[in-house]
């Protein structure tokens, strides 16, 4: 017979060895699957993350943790059935828009994962985007706000460190004249390409191209004045069309390239149905003929305005110039040129020449524009340069390169921008006046010089003195400038447009009705007024006559 004792040991041993392999097997176990878990959970797929872990950052419901786990369940358990996760998955995907899921109808655990990442991913860069959007909006706010009583004028030029500046890639724009295309015609610095106006009081915004055509989406933006307005328009036309990824949707009405010998120019932005263009004018008022002994002696009609105007009346944005053609040696003289009517004045003061032409043509824009859609502008006298000589005399300024630093070395301050500012103080139209003729002053360093021509003649280059140019600029430069002044005044005016109350229809015809022969300027903005106290300070308004 066995011993009972001995046959209770052997048993007791077998049932511990049982209970510790168990235990072994039992703790694998577990160590294998928390492995397994964190390993699928955190391992790269080729969605770029796994996804359990994704959505427990985009899941909103508890469906998407319960769809998530039986994948991952399935997983380390393929022979186990999961019907309820199974409909959850499911569940889940029929919430999903059948467009762009088609032919993937057999991988539903694929879909999943393609569908997951593509929310967490368009979320969070969704939601930065909502972010930068809202705090550019906000600096963009405080930018305005602190433009409104500030004199922008009055500043100085900094130099800008970052890429930030020029506006466009010296070069890139086609649509550059050969005199402005400086960079192509060899200018070896490039220092002045880098300054930025800074006004004292605030801060310009950059100019957004984007932004800007948005602005003038389905408008007409024209320049109306002399080749420094030229210099102005090519500017403008190079900032916004490298905005434009299509540049193909960005040309010349008339397929024309080259920009001086035609009297107009239109460029069309297509994605914008807008167009910035140019019409020639450097007087404002028309050039005239006189039949005189068989031949024609050339005038200049101070009270026609000139000849195109019927064209851009209706435009929706206007910036007018006039200055440096009055400083030629016909104009300034005087003498036999100047006529009204039948008129030729033997000999006329040049100032009180350009005071005529400007009063014909500010009645002419008081009779013809219509201040509740265009907005007016007036750019005034852009400062030449010339060392040693005028434009036509061995002027030149090719050895400078760095700007005016101290104010005291600025020149006077034109006396027909004295007249200017009168005239406009005398008009019913609101005009913006963009005084830029301080800011320029500083800036001896951008004009083009000896760089305005490509190929240069044998002539030319034995002397070099005989043809710089100091009174235009080069591009990119400081024409830049101008447009971002009125990039912040079109900003201004949005802004001002959405916190303006809605005038009563009824108060709104008690304006329509008061006389149209009234003396005193319309009520202007808050901006307009402190304008208008920056053109004439200290000087009464001349009041202007009526049509």
């Amino acid at each position: 017979m066995a011993d009972p004792t001995k046959h209770f040991n052997v048993n007791n041993l077998r049932s511990l060895f049982q209970t510790r392999r168990t235990k072994i097997f039992a703790y694998g176990f577990m160590v294998s699957f928390v492995a397994c878990t964190v390993f699928l959970a955190f391992s790269p797929s080729t969605n770029s993350s796994s996804p359990w872990f994704t959505n427990i950052f985009s899941a909103d419901s508890g469906s998407y943790y319960r769809s998530h786990f039986s994948s991952l369940f399935s997983h380390l358990f393929p022979n186990s059935t999961q019907p309820t996760s199974h409909s959850a998955v499911n569940s889940t995907r029929s919430h999903a828009p059948d467009a762009g899921f088609e032919g993937l109808a057999g991988n539903r655990t694929a879909e999943t994962k393609v569908g997951s990442n593509r929310t967490v991913t368009g979320t969070l860069s969704s939601s930065k985007r909502m972010e930068g959007e809202k705090e550019r909006k906000k600096r963009r706010e405080g930018l305005i706000k602190g433009l409104m009583g500030c004199d922008v004028f009055d500043g100085r030029w900094v130099r800008v460190e970052d890429d930030s500046y020029p506006l466009y890639p010296p070069g890139s724009c086609p649509h550059i004249d050969e005199p402005f295309n400086c960079y192509r015609n060899g200018r070896p610095d490039s220092e002045y390409e880098k300054l930025r106006w800074q006004p004292h009081g605030c801060q310009i915004p950059r100019l957004d191209g984007k932004e800007m055509l948005e602005l003038i989406r389905g408008k007409r933006l024209v320049f109306v004045g002399d080749s420094l307005n030229r210099n102005m328009w090519e500017s403008l036309v190079c900032i916004l069309r490298n905005s434009v990824e299509d540049k193909s949707k960005v040309f010349e009405a008339s397929g024309r390239q080259e920009f001086r010998t035609e009297g107009s120019y239109s460029f069309v932005f297509k994605d914008y149905n807008c167009s910035v263009e140019f019409f020639r004018s450097p007087f404002l008022v028309q050039e005239w003929e006189m039949p005189e002994n068989g031949s024609k002696h050339e005038t200049l009609r101070l009270d026609l305005v000139e000849r195109s105007s019927s064209r851009y009346k209706n435009a929706d944005i206007i910036i007018f110039n006039t200055g440096h053609w009055w400083t030629h040696e016909k104009t300034s003289k005087g003498k036999d040129y100047y006529q009204e009517g039948s008129h030729i004045y033997g000999e006329l003061n040049v100032v009180e020449a350009f005071r005529k032409a400007l009063t014909t043509w500010a009645r002419w824009v008081d009779a013809n524009i219509n201040h509740e859609k265009t907005l007016v502008f007036f750019r005034g006298y852009s400062s030449s340069h010339f060392r040693g000589g005028r434009w036509n005399s061995g002027g030149q300024c090719d050895s400078e390169t760095q700007p005016i630093k101290n104010e005291t070395y600025l020149a006077k301050y034109p006396p027909k921008m004295r007249v200017l500012e009168n005239v406009l103080h005398g008009m019913k139209t609101s005009i913006i006046y963009l005084n830029i003729t301080r800011m320029t002053d500083y800036r001896k360093d951008a004009h083009p010089s000896i760089y305005r021509k490509q190929n240069l003649t044998g002539e030319e280059r034995r002397s070099p003195m005989r043809y710089q140019d100091c009174s235009h600029w080069c591009l990119p430069g400081v024409p830049d400038t101008w447009n971002e002044l009125v990039y912040a005044e079109l900003l201004i005016r949005l802004n001002q447009n959405k916190h303006q109350p809605q005038q009563p229809p009824q108060q709104a015809q008690q304006h329509q009705q008061q006389p149209q022969n009234q003396q005193q300027p319309k009520q202007q903005p808050q901006q307009d007024q402190q304008q208008k106290q920056q053109m004439q300070p200290g000087q009464q308004d001349q009041q202007q006559k009526q049509p």
